[in-house]
């Protein structure tokens, strides 16, 4: 699902949308021994208002985030379609539109028995039905070619113990303390939804994963689950990538290279900002670009062995490979430059030692949130 796809579905998940319905609703909370607490299977109209609607905002943020960072799309490996697989069953569930008592048990249980997790949770399931209103060549409604999309959208929430110390009492008109403790439901930190929304059809070959933790998904959803191939998370994507610039580059990646390579990658995100699909670079789009930012022919000749042994046929994804601001470390201190302030900055030798120079264009400057006068604090050195 690119997008543009992700965002038609979101937008209308919503009960005041004339194109989207919720059909069946399950709840059921998990303790941290793995036990069923509490199950409920509805329909959504017999539920209370207020309540549905935090229901929706859970599931919504389901299809929240950026695509390769928190929005994961996986297709199903051949064994998934067998007697017990993974898509062979979420298929079944999706049929049933929720109706059925024993295979939604059965859906709830799998859950708690293949995803790992740390705490208390609630399961969110819902079956949900969006009417596809297609256009025609001339941008008028085609009601022939209208069909329905029908999904499941599945939302895992932790549930936190709240205890709150003093609190206003009406009853006494007082400051007492709560005697009790409540456990609150947070927004989702990981969930699914099936099948895939693409070219505005329903494609029951795959899912769309998402975790709000982007450096450290919980791969448990994805293999044990959804039983399919757990693929590297942004930051996997970023660490690799930098691997592969340190093993190739070598002495000539300096802050002038790392740069420039980090431009041009955003370049790429920006030349492509209106297309649905998100832009990626393989081996021969990193070579390009380590060549017009200076690296050696020679150094680039072990470019592809490299990337193939870490990533193979892979493609990176360039919204995870870019920083918004260069941060420069070294022991004691560290600087964080946006990306408009690095023409300003350069590496020179002052005195026979390396220095980091930055170009000032006032007489003053911040320190601490605090202005000071340049001068004063030349003087204040030279003492």
């Amino acid at each position: 699902m690119n997008k543009k796809e992700i965002n038609e579905i979101k937008r209308n998940l919503d009960k005041d949308s004339g194109f989207f319905t919720i059909n069946h609703v399950v709840t059921a909370c998990i303790d941290a021994e793995k036990k069923i607490k509490c199950m409920s299977n509805q329909m959504n109209n017999l539920i209370a208002e207020d309540e549905s609607e935090l229901i929706v905002a859970y599931l919504k943020k389901i299809l929240s985030g950026s695509i390769g960072k928190n929005l994961l799309e996986y297709h199903f490996p051949n064994d998934a379609y067998l007697e017990g697989g993974a898509q062979l069953f979420l298929n079944e569930v999706l049929r049933s539109k929720l109706t059925d008592e024993k295979l939604v048990k059965k859906y709830i249980d799998r859950i708690v028995e293949k995803m790992e997790y740390i705490s208390t949770y609630t399961i969110f399931v819902a079956h949900c039905t969006y009417a596809v209103i297609n256009k025609n060549k001339n941008l008028e409604s085609d009601i022939e070619s209208d069909s329905n999309y029908n999904f499941l959208i599945t939302a895992i929430c932790p549930v936190n113990l709240r205890i709150d110390g003093l609190i206003y009492d009406e009853q006494s008109n007082s400051i007492a303390k709560k005697d009790t403790a409540d456990r609150i439901v947070d927004p989702p930190t990981d969930g699914f939804l099936f099948p895939l929304f693409s070219d505005r059809q329903s494609d029951i070959n795959g899912v769309l994963y998402y975790t709000k933790n982007a450096k450290k998904p919980n791969s448990s959803i994805v293999e044990e689950l959804l039983g399919c191939e757990y693929s590297m998370s942004g930051v996997s994507e970023k660490a690799t990538f930098h691997a592969i610039m340190n093993n190739v580059c070598g002495e000539e990646l300096d802050l002038k290279v790392i740069n420039t390579v980090n431009n041009k990658i955003q370049d790429i995100i920006d030349r492509n900002a209106h297309e649905t699909e998100i832009p990626t670079v393989n081996s021969k789009d990193i070579s390009a670009i380590l060549w017009e930012s200076g690296i050696s022919q020679q150094k680039l000749e072990h470019l592809p062995k490299v990337y193939e042994t870490a990533l193979g046929e892979k493609e990176l994804t360039c919204a995870n490979l870019v920083d918004k601001k260069t941060v420069l470390t070294v022991p004691g201190v560290t600087v964080n430059i946006s990306k408009d302030g690095m023409e300003r900055v350069r590496t020179q030798t002052v005195g026979g030692k390396k220095c980091l120079v930055i170009e000032l264009d006032e007489d003053k400057m911040s320190v601490n949130g605090l202005e000071t006068k340049l001068e004063q604090a030349r003087q204040e050195q030279t003492v």
